[in-house]
C-alpha cells in the first residue's frame, strides 16, 4: 500500500480532505493547492514531510504529508498520513466568520421586507 510518491491530487481525495478525486483535481488547477509556497498541478508528485495547504471559503488548511497513500481508506487509517499543522488562529477565526454569516429566520415569516434587509446589513456591517 506504501509508495515513494504519489500524485497530489490522488493524496488529497486518499486522506479525505476532498469527497472526489475530481474535486482535489479541480482545486489544483484553480490554484488553491500550495506546496511550499507556490501552486502545483494535480499531476505533481506529493512527498513525505511537506506540507500541503488547502484554502476553501476563506479558510486555509495545512496538512503534514507523514505517509503516502494511493487508494482511498477509511477515515480512521487516513489519519496516520496526514497531519493537521493548521494554526488554531486559523480555526477560530473561521468559527468566527460562520457565527456572524448565519442568520436566523422563523418558518413561515417569508421573506424580509426592505426595510428588515436594510437593519440585516446595518447590523452585518457593524454600528458605523
Amino acid at each position: 500500500m506504501e509508495e515513494e510518491t504519489t500524485r497530489i491530487d490522488k493524496w488529497l481525495w486518499s486522506v479525505r480532505a476532498f469527497k472526489t478525486r475530481s474535486q482535489a483535481t479541480d482545486a489544483c488547477k484553480s490554484g488553491k493547492i500550495k506546496i511550499d509556497g507556490h501552486a502545483v498541478k494535480p499531476s505533481r508528485d506529493v512527498k513525505i514531510g511537506e506540507t500541503v495547504r488547502i484554502s476553501k471559503n476563506k479558510f486555509t488548511k495545512s496538512l503534514k504529508v507523514t505517509g503516502i497513500l494511493s487508494n482511498r481508506v477509511s477515515a480512521k487509517i487516513a489519519v496516520d498520513y496526514a497531519e493537521d499543522v493548521t494554526p488554531q488562529a486559523e480555526y477560530e477565526q473561521a468559527k468566527k466568520i460562520s457565527e456572524t454569516n448565519s442568520e436566523f429566520r422563523k418558518k413561515g415569516l417569508g421573506r424580509p421586507t426592505k426595510k428588515e434587509r436594510r437593519m440585516i446589513d446595518y447590523l452585518k456591517r457593524g454600528k458605523g
